[in-house]
């Protein structure tokens, strides 16, 4: 990526009623960071107008009517509808989640056109947005749909990187979830990714154990004998630098974690609770396997601080930053 290259990274709002808007003008108002690229607010023009009035943030907001017209230092809203909104912060409501679907809706169908060259998206209401055209658990399944891809949560942070192998399933289910299939397709995608997206060299890859204390040899399940060890022997041999189980009880306290690119997390809390205590407001959620680059915060809409012109927007900053790091990745040669 040259020097003078600008470019255009989308946002999609998330809820309205939630911390989203406030996040991205906070983030946007950053002269430092705006000047780097040109933002692209996939909303309605009156509703992002508003809530810089309401956060006073100091960014300059502009109505733009093709993408062609945004410009690096401004906040170019590409109007998406003309509907009223009434403004109801803190609450999950049937029109947050239309709003925030039609920013999505229209954000990646600029994206897969490529006529923006990263998404960043808000935090959504996964109640709220759910309707026949979104029936999905979260953005990561939704965007490996829209993209037909195999998508990835991976939790990224400039320390710590963790990696689910199953993501929003109820814990019941995670044991029938995980094959050998699965763990082969899912440490590829994190190995491509440290290539690719984060120009790491010579990937390690640490994968934590399904259960307790890696099973103590059957007193607590057979699982990890029987489908993690074996498979990630068989990766070991084709070339992936990958290693474990490991118990996860004591891998963070002890800062085994420091040692390798990336953790693979069996499932959602195991590695969600130790990267939000050690990274939380500087970390990023980014959809690793996809062709296109999407990010966002690590955290939700946060209904309880909404409209009271409090929320940190460190987090989506950083997603701000990731995008473009991983894009300046991806496009270095």
């Amino acid at each position: 990526m040259s020097k003078n290259f600008e470019p255009f990274i989308g946002f999609s709002t998330g809820d309205p009623n939630g911390i989203g808007i406030e996040i991205i003008l906070k983030s946007l108002s950053d002269s430092n960071l705006n000047s780097k690229f040109k933002p692209v607010v996939f909303s309605n023009y009156k509703l992002i107008e508003s809530q810089n009035r309401i956060f006073d943030s100091g960014c300059q907001v502009v109505h733009i009517n093709q993408i062609e017209d945004a410009n690096v230092g401004f906040v170019n809203v590409l109007n998406i509808n003309n509907k009223s909104f009434d403004l109801k912060f803190g609450e999950s409501n049937r029109q947050g989640g239309e709003f925030s679907r039609d920013s999505l809706f229209h954000a990646v169908d600029f994206l897969k056109q490529k006529k923006i060259d990263a998404l960043v998206t808000g935090p959504i209401n996964k109640n709220n947005i759910q309707s026949k055209e979104f029936d999905y658990k979260g953005h990561t399944d939704f965007l490996a749909d829209y993209f037909q891809g195999d998508s990835l949560m991976f939790m990224v942070s400039e320390h710590l990187k963790i990696a689910l192998l199953t993501e929003h399933i109820p814990i019941n289910e995670i044991i029938s979830t995980i094959t050998p299939d699965l763990i082969k397709k899912r440490i590829e995608i994190i190995h491509n990714s440290l290539l690719k997206d984060f120009d790491v060299q010579k990937p390690k890859i640490a994968v934590l154990s399904i259960n307790p204390h890696i099973g103590d040899n059957g007193v607590i399940g057979t699982h990890d004998n029987d489908i993690l060890i074996p498979t990630i022997s068989k990766i070991s041999k084709n070339g992936i630098d990958v290693n474990g189980p490991f118990s996860s009880d004591s891998f963070f306290g002890s800062n085994d974690y420091k040692k390798y690119d990336a953790i693979v997390a069996t499932y959602h809390d195991q590695g969600l609770i130790p990267f939000k205590t050690l990274t939380f407001g500087k970390g990023v959620n980014y959809t690793a396997g996809l062709d296109v680059i999407r990010t966002s915060p690590d955290h939700g809409t946060a209904y309880n601080i909404s409209g009271k012109n409090i929320a940190n927007e460190s987090s989506f900053k950083a997603a701000v930053i990731s995008a473009l790091n991983i894009l300046k990745n991806r496009t270095k040669n």
